[in-house]
């Protein structure tokens, strides 16, 4: 096992949509029943000596633009040593001008990048956006949305490479899990995991720091 790299003292901020909020703003307050409050979890479980702060920063609905929008409030805020960040699959599944193209999805992202390093200090944590399902050729819109991801994803990991930022590629994580298992052992549909969904979450997560 190598040195997980959350130190004692440190504070860290989860950004995202509504598969980080996952109720942390009613009944699951404050972090929420899914990937955080797992990932929280194991961290208390393994480094029981460590003093960490955490803080789920997760609205549902939320495009890379409402992070941008909120970013200093709501993360930048909190003087974080870490900030994980999962976004995507809204900008993708909003439609006609609510939509986020690439384009402005990688100008979006690239802001909130510069201003949690250069005013932050923080170390930040990539999750690609993921949709659960292996429908790739039937004409549905399932399979329309698996056609247009990659070039989501592909902007995810072109940043964590340029900024030399930890990444953590979950949806080829899951395209994994369901060479073996249905997809609803994961989800009850594509977007939002359920529990265990959730704890691969908070497993890949983890494992990109050591834990």
């Amino acid at each position: 096992m190598g040195e997980f790299m959350i130190q004692d003292g440190q504070t860290v901020v989860f950004a995202g949509d509504s598969i980080t909020d996952c109720g942390r703003r009613a009944q699951s307050a404050p972090y929420g029943a899914g990937y955080v409050q797992a990932a929280i979890s194991l961290i208390t479980a393994r480094y029981p000596e460590r003093n960490i702060s955490y803080v789920n920063a997760g609205i549902g609905g939320n495009t890379v633009e409402d992070l941008r929008n909120r970013w200093h409030d709501d993360v930048l805020f909190h003087d974080p040593d870490w900030v994980t960040i999962l976004t995507g699959i809204n900008d993708l599944h909003r439609s006609g001008d609510a939509a986020i193209p690439p384009d402005k999805y990688e100008r979006l992202y690239r802001e909130i990048l510069e201003l949690t390093i250069n005013q932050a200090g923080a170390s930040v944590v990539l999750l690609d956006p993921f949709y659960i399902s292996t429908d790739t050729d039937t004409g549905s819109h399932r399979s329309r949305v698996l056609a247009a991801l990659p070039d989501y994803i592909a902007v995810v990991g072109k940043l964590a490479s340029e900024y030399g930022l930890h990444h953590v590629p979950m949806h080829d994580r899951y395209m994994e899990q369901l060479k073996h298992r249905p997809a609803e052992t994961f989800c009850p549909e594509p977007v939002h995991p359920g529990p265990a969904g959730h704890l691969v979450m908070a497993v890949e997560l983890l494992t990109v720091l050591g834990w």
